[in-house]
């Protein structure tokens, strides 16, 4: 039998041989290490392959890095003030090399040996003919050393932790130590099948080798069965709660289609695609089983989510339910209201807006519509999960651009109805990627809408360098003849607003030069909201015929008769929000054009991100790609959503994995939901014994 686990790694670190409390005191400030279970969790997050000893003969300066072994003939200190460094002639009988320091002069000089025997590892270059390496790793030969044959781990460290001396070679020893006292308490967490089904390693083997790999066939080994563990549960978890909604939390059941039937006879404006029809199918499927609906809708900028709403929203009306639209903006929400004021009126129901500019008479009106059912349908930003917001009885809440809202603020909607929980519907125009989609909304079911209206021309993209502005003024005053509006978008980049408002006004008044027979409009985040509202509405009329923004016009901003999208320092922004910008135009039937400006100097990332704007309109290609370049933790919101909570997996790479592990997780909750069969006790005994608020059941708790 297994001895008692948990204590075994909730056991503090100071009390592992070789640490005490200093070192611990460091660990806990600098790396969250408290436990055993904190640091065998701290996986390396490269190796360097000590397996062998290369001849100073062989170097290239292809080499990431080389392992010699030789003597250090002497050295000296040459150079003045900063340039004062430490140069080694180092020789190992098939050549010689420099080796140089820049820092710590003083403690090498007192304990280098002339013509000790060393052991050397780091990047060659080349300069003149010579190799060097500066600041290589130096250790003394030993007969243990001298026979290589491993690989190092390479773990996160601090300045402050090297500057104490704890670096990832004295990481590498405490993991030994521990693993050697961990082992007997580590315990299978999945079951035989899975194990024999996949070739998995054990849990024990995978934890030694992730750490201390005999070779890279071990560590390759130690990854996988890791990884694979982490998404299984991640995916299990998820799968659990939508299962535990599905029979635990009933929903109001909405039979009744009369307003729906009446909205698509007399004031449906055009014919919805296939894809909205099917995405409005699933909706009334799941509105009408007595279970409570959470469900993801995702489709791209201008795909028509808008129109899909409105009819669920009746489907809630019709039923004798009042139903709530949630968007991030003040912008978007108003832009909502007012695209759905006519349809809600022409169809004699009441609809009304509140944000954080709605005045106290107002807001007081709203208060009392609500809770005596006068008000069927509101529109709002935040201002939505305020306590005075109450209602008769809730039964669909819609959540604009999910991924600005944190999971609690579902939670707040849902509590506006005590008796049943409303249904939800979570709306996002920024395209998911599958691997993100399943870690970030494994919880809810996933409509897409994935063909635009009838009509709609793909947008044109190109990329230009400033230098050909002129050009590009001529293009915009060209479009501006045919009667066209033309966006132009200064970047917004938080750490700096007055930086961010010099862009703009030097953009805007370069632009008003340019153009002296046209109207601009201008709109910043630091403008209030009426002066805003003002100039869009000015835009929108056709009043003026350029916009000069910032980011604020990212999400939402409807205006058909606008042609061009020209977005400034396009090398400042991310693809998702590239993206987002340019599905500003492209809403009418003329063709459209989005001009990436950028300075002639590129990261080869950025030009990457630039060429797929260029080459595709497709959200998911570009997510796909987006998620490859910046990893999951940066994509929109997923951060302080706090659903991706992953140690090892890694959701740009090990999207096969995670497919393999979800099928597995909900095959196991298919067939044994309550985890009752003998095979399936290693997932009972571990999910037992995580704890409750730990968003990563694969972790040793």
């Amino acid at each position: 039998m297994t001895p008692e686990r948990p204590a075994f790694f909730e056991t503090r670190i100071e009390y592992l041989k070789g640490v005490g409390p200093a070192r611990a005191a460091l660990l806990n400030t600098e790396l969250h290490i408290f436990t055993y279970a904190d640091l065998v969790q701290h996986y390396p997050f490269r190796y360097e392959d000590r397996t062998r000893f290369h001849e100073i003969r062989e170097l290239t300066e292809e080499m990431p890095a080389a392992q010699l072994k030789g003597r250090l003939r002497y050295w000296e200190v040459v150079g003045e003030g900063p340039k004062t460094r430490l140069v080694g002639t180092f020789t190992d009988g098939t050549g010689t090399m420099d080796l140089v320091w820049f820092q710590g002069i003083s403690w090498l000089e007192k304990n280098l040996r002339r013509d000790g025997e060393y052991v050397v590892y780091g990047k060659p270059v080349a300069f003149g003919g010579k190799f060097s390496i500066t600041h290589p790793e130096l250790e003394v030969l030993t007969p243990e050393n001298e026979a290589g044959g491993y690989w190092q781990p390479v773990y996160n460290l601090t300045d402050r932790l090297r500057k104490r001396h704890v670096d990832s070679k004295v990481i590498a020893r405490m993991q030994r130590t521990l693993l050697e006292a961990a082992l007997p308490y580590v315990r299978e967490t999945l079951p035989a099948e899975l194990i024999q089904k996949y070739r998995l390693i054990s849990k024990r083997d995978a934890l030694w080798h992730i750490h201390l790999p005999a070779n890279e066939a071990a560590l390759h080994q130690a990854k996988r069965r890791l990884k694979f563990e982490e998404l299984f549960y991640n995916q299990f978890r998820l799968i659990k709660q939508k299962l535990i909604r599905k029979t635990d939390y009933a929903g109001q059941i909405f039979t009744k289609t009369d307003l729906v039937t009446q909205f698509y006879k007399d004031h449906l404006p055009f014919d919805l695609t296939n894809a909205q029809k099917r995405v409005i199918r699933e909706i009334f499927e799941d509105l009408r089983t007595g279970r409570q609906m959470n469900r993801l809708l995702q489709g791209d900028v201008g795909s028509g989510k808008t129109i899909v709403a409105f009819i669920a929203m009746l489907l809630a009306v019709a039923n004798g339910a009042q139903a709530c639209l949630m968007a991030p903006t003040e912008i978007l929400s108003d832009q909502h209201y007012q695209g759905l004021k006519p349809y809600a009126e022409a169809m004699g129901l009441k609809i009304v807006e509140l944000t954080g500019s709605t005045n106290k008479k107002g807001r007081r009106l709203i208060h009392e519509g609500l809770l005596d059912g006068s008000i069927h349908l509101i529109v709002g930003t935040h201002a939505l999960l305020e306590d005075p917001v109450q209602f008769r009885n809730l039964g669909l809440c819609i959540i604009d651009e999910q991924q600005r809202f944190g999971v609690a603020q579902r939670a707040r909607l849902w509590a506006k109805n005590p008796t049943v929980y409303p249904h939800v519907l979570v709306m996002t125009a920024t395209p998911i990627p599958r691997t993100l989609a399943m870690t970030l909304y494994g919880d809810l079911d996933v409509s897409i809408i994935d063909e635009l209206p009838a009509g709609r021309k793909p947008i044109k993209t190109v990329h230009r360098y400033d230098s050909h502005r002129l050009a590009v003024f001529g293009f915009l005053r060209e479009e501006i003849r045919k009667g066209r509006q033309v966006y132009i978008v200064y970047p917004l980049i938080e750490e700096s607003e007055k930086l961010d408002f010099k862009d703009l006004m030097d953009g805007y008044e370069s632009v008003a030069r340019a153009f002296p027979e046209y109207q601009l409009s201008i709109v910043h985040g630091r403008m209030p909201f009426r002066d805003k509202d003002y100039e869009m509405q000015r835009f929108i009329r056709r009043e003026t015929q350029i916009l000069v923004a910032t980011t604020v016009i990212e999400v939402g901003v409807n205006v058909p008769n606008a042609s061009v999208m020209v977005i400034e320092s396009a090398e400042r922004f991310g693809l998702a929000q590239l993206h987002q910008l340019r599905g500003r135009v492209g809403r009418g039937a003329e063709q459209s054009y989005c001009v990436l400006m950028t300075d002639v100097k590129l990261s080869k990332e950025t030009r990457q991100r630039l060429e797929t704007m260029v080459r595709t309109n497709n959200g998911f290609e570009i997510a796909d790609v987006d998620l490859k370049l910046r990893g999951p933790g940066d994509l929109s919101g997923t951060q302080q959503s706090g659903v991706v909570d992953l140690i090892i997996a890694d959701l740009a790479k090990d999207g096969e994995i995670l497919k393999a592990a979800r099928e597995c997780a909900q095959a196991i909750l298919d067939d044994d939901p309550d985890l009752v069969l003998p095979q399936h006790a290693p997932i009972r005994d571990h999910v037992e014994s995580v704890r409750a608020d730990e968003r990563n059941w694969a972790r040793i708790s």
